[in-house]
């Protein structure tokens, strides 16, 4: 009797993980799906020459910006995304076309956003096609990138001089070490993979508080590589934790240890990831305030676009820990896709121009882009689908 309750116990828990991962299959799908359709209503509502930004529900209007916002990687990528899982002839098409406008950004030396702009773009599009002239174009840009590396700082510069600012460094860039590190391991020259190894120590030494909290921007000297200031441009305050800003750190660290396989970086990660998963002001759906540290909360805004960000860090970062560390990064990073997923940040068939995701904050001081779609929640929320599915079921 012992050994038959034992096995039956055995059966249920195995029925009860099945129909789980069935459920997520079938969610993980039925986005893809949905994704599918909406991105051809997107398709149609942009100018030819102009990628899509985000969506203005006020007014009921795109607003689609030129090839050099550092934003214009994010809709080609998330086609290619799409068109992965979907196999539909009308995305491919549209992928291909916007591949083709943003070509021009392989040159451009502007700002540090190239990773973004080419990485999130034509990377997709190599892996999945294979496609030579796509890797030629991600080395022409992994060189434009490097020009912006300040030896003196040791760090890539992220915005121009401007009197706000002598040689700022954003977390942001943190993000476009990757295709650094990509062009090195795939044939390139390997002082792409050293600048960005520089890159992220300096930033882990110099923009982290002891709880792994990060700040925005820090602005050296550029003569002597001394900290000018720690502050931020799109947080609550200088001292204060934005949301985006630990995605991008999180995701960043843990991207820099799949590369490098520098445990520091996996340390650093790790720390990052607590830090928001054990955040007090982390709401019940896991989907974070544009600021950990905002003001009138629970009455302020959200950002699905930091939520999706965190989801798809928190699932490659559940790859390099066992036990119950990986099982607590998983469960995290679904209830957050299961969040995103929901009527409460999912547009309807057909509504928000085209856009998957509502409830995206950018930058909130600036009174720009606050609570609307955004372009990159839809790319980050696209490959937390991708990689749960290819990762956990």
């Amino acid at each position: 009797m012992k050994q038959f309750n034992l096995l039956l116990l055995a059966f249920l828990l195995v029925t009860k993980i099945s129909a789980q991962e069935i459920q997520m299959r079938t969610l993980i799908d039925d986005n893809f799906n949905f994704a599918k359709e909406q991105y051809k209503v997107l398709a149609k509502n942009i100018p030819s020459d102009k990628l899509p930004q985000s969506f203005d529900p006020k007014t009921g209007k795109i607003d689609a910006r030129n090839i050099q916002w550092w934003c214009s990687g994010f809709y080609p990528g998330s086609l290619w995304l799409i068109y992965e899982q979907t196999k539909d002839e009308q995305i491919h098409q549209e992928a291909l076309r916007s591949l083709k406008v943003i070509e021009a950004n392989k040159t451009f030396t502007g700002n540090h956003d190239l990773g973004f702009m080419m990485f999130c773009s034509y990377g997709n599009a190599y892996r999945i096609t294979k496609e030579k002239s796509y890797k030629d174009i991600i080395f022409q840009s992994a060189e434009s990138l490097s020009t912006r590396y300040r030896p003196r700082i040791s760090a890539i510069q992220s915005w121009n001089k401007n009197k706000y600012w002598e040689c700022p460094v954003i977390i942001d860039n943190m993000m476009n070490l990757e295709m650094l590190n990509w062009v090195s391991d795939n044939g390139g020259d390997s002082k792409f993979k050293d600048i960005a190894k520089t890159h992220a120590n300096t930033t882990l030494k110099n923009h982290f508080r002891t709880d792994y909290s990060s700040y925005h921007v820090v602005d050296y000297n550029p003569d002597n590589g001394s900290v000018i200031r720690k502050a931020t441009w799109q947080g609550a305050a200088n001292s204060s934790a934005w949301a985006r800003g630990q995605g991008w750190a999180l995701y960043g660290y843990t991207m820099m240890y799949r590369d490098t396989k520098d445990k520091k970086y996996l340390k650093q990660a790790e720390g990052i990831a607590n830090f928001i998963l054990n955040h007090p002001n982390l709401p019940k759906d896991k989907i974070p305030y544009w600021d950990f540290d905002a003001p009138f909360m629970p009455f302020t805004v959200r950002d699905a676009s930091a939520g999706a960000l965190i989801a798809s860090a928190l699932l490659e970062l559940g790859q390099y820990v066992e036990g119950n560390k990986k099982e607590f990064y998983r469960k995290n990073a679904e209830q957050m896709i299961r969040s995103l997923a929901s009527s409460a940040y999912r547009s309807d068939t057909g509504e928000n121009g085209g856009f998957l995701l509502a409830h995206s904050t950018g930058a909130l001081p600036l009174n720009s882009e606050i609570d609307i779609p955004i372009i990159y929640a839809d790319y980050y929320f696209l490959e937390a689908l991708k990689r749960y599915k290819e990762w956990y079921l």
